[in-house]
């Protein structure tokens, strides 16, 4: 008997999928047909999966082609199947042409040529795709025009830099299905008004504005006109994180008693602005360190106060530590810029406590530690690329489908606009040193 095997995600079955099985069932006798499952699909990048496993796999079943079905769950197990079922034939679309050359040590490899002209992306986009403009420069800019190419039904029409004539720009978004607003904070809030104006879903860079009634505002008209706002933190969409915040809601730790986070990076700050509106470490890494306190805190907190260490010929502050008191607990965060700390993330409870090394805003990795070590538990979560890719999919997904945003909630979203809010004031009304 004569065995083939293919694979593939067989998302949104189509006539495309159905040549391709055909023609791998009649290299042999018996075709083993591996269908991705959602965990490999996000770890090759793939985020663009609208239909879950199981009902890909009653798709591929009902053809009638494939004898038997299996899982591919993880990086090399072509290999392992292969070797497992006896496979005398790889067979795979010729999209993929030399990819696999290397399984030749184990079976024949035959590419397939595929249908032209019909493939799950094509399906996906017909009448979905969305078009963005770009309101912003420099690296953050271009980040997002690489990361969009891996989440099917968005393309970047235009970028916009937040110096054009306002006339330019609102061309731009007239043009547009939605906007991605990268520019100067203090003027992030006009920006935003001006695209849910011209009928523009909106992501906007964290704070979507430096005052709490106009963010507030803007979720209200967004929701008014039936357009998605959504609040860029790329450290929000990573799975890691979110896991870690289920973990703790879940009592792994206990009572939550102490936050404590640090964001520091020894490149001059990212700030566009200067003067009294602020720059400098809370302009930066201000949302960031934010994060973790909300989420698992909340937003009731009794006090906060905010000291910094300001670069007086410039006007920014170099460095700048928060303290937040809470009825059950006490929250310490710390931001800077030109200046190198241990960035990490602990999150100390009554029972054990939550330890992620830095980079913690990127949340690859965490332990969850107890008194007794041999207790200890760890967990692995891969990112791809900068992550702005998981972002874009959630934005899409939102946009599409309707829902609410759970990984930056609107009362999130408008505490942290308070809080920048309250710093640029004590900044003007204090002296720091």
């Amino acid at each position: 008997m004569k065995k083939v095997i293919t694979y593939g995600t067989f998302d949104l079955f189509h006539h495309g999928h159905l040549n391709l099985l055909k023609r791998a069932k009649a290299l042999g006798d018996y075709l083993v047909v591996g269908v991705t499952t959602e965990s490999f699909d996000i770890n090759r990048g793939k985020l663009n999966v609208q239909q879950p496993l199981m009902e890909r796999v009653r798709q591929v079943k009902g053809t009638g082609l494939a004898d038997e079905i299996i899982p591919e769950e993880y990086e090399g197990q072509k290999i392992d199947d292969i070797q497992k079922y006896g496979i005398d034939v790889f067979a795979i679309g010729s999209d993929w042409e030399g990819t696999f050359d290397y399984l030749k040590d184990y079976c024949e490899v035959v590419y397939i040529s595929r249908t032209e002209g019909v493939s799950s992306t094509s399906i996906r986009e017909q009448g979905q795709l969305l078009s963005f403009g770009i309101i912003g420069r420099g690296k953050m800019a271009s980040m997002f025009v690489d990361e969009s190419k891996f989440v099917s039904g968005v393309y970047i029409k235009q970028v916009c830099d937040p110096g054009e004539d306002l006339k330019v720009t609102g061309k731009m978004m007239e043009e547009v299905s939605a906007v991605y607003i990268l520019s100067e904070p203090d003027k992030r809030g006009r920006y935003v008004k001006m695209a849910l104006e011209k009928g523009c879903h909106v992501m906007c860079e964290s704070p979507v504005s430096l005052r709490r009634e106009e963010t507030k505002e803007l979720y209200r008209y967004a929701e008014e006109k039936g357009l998605v706002l959504f609040e860029t933190l790329k450290t929000a969409y990573f799975k890691g994180f979110s896991r870690l915040v289920l973990l703790v809601k879940g009592g792994a730790v206990g009572s939550v008693k102490s936050i404590d986070a640090t964001c520091t990076s020894m490149k001059p700050s990212n700030s566009w602005f200067y003067g009294s509106h602020g720059g400098g470490s809370m302009t930066d890494w201000g949302p960031f360190v934010f994060l973790p306190v909300l989420k698992i805190f909340g937003t009731g907190f009794e006090k906060c106060s905010f000291t910094s260490y300001m670069d007086k010929e410039n006007q920014t502050d170099l460095f700048t530590q928060v303290t937040m008191l809470y009825p059950e607990g006490i929250a310490s965060v710390r931001a800077g810029c030109g200046v190198k700390s241990e960035g990490s993330l602990v999150v100390s409870g009554t029972k054990a406590y939550i330890y992620v090394p830095a980079p913690w805003w990127k949340t690859e990795y965490f332990e969850i530690r107890y008194e007794d070590p041999n207790q200890n538990r760890r967990y692995f979560y891969k990112i791809e690329g900068e992550g702005i890719r998981y972002e874009i999919a959630e934005f899409l997904k939102l946009v599409r489908t309707g829902g609410t945003n759970f990984a930056m909630e609107e009362h999130i979203s408008e505490t942290i606009s308070a809080l920048m809010e309250e710093y640029l004031y004590e900044r003007k009304n204090n002296s720091w040193i």
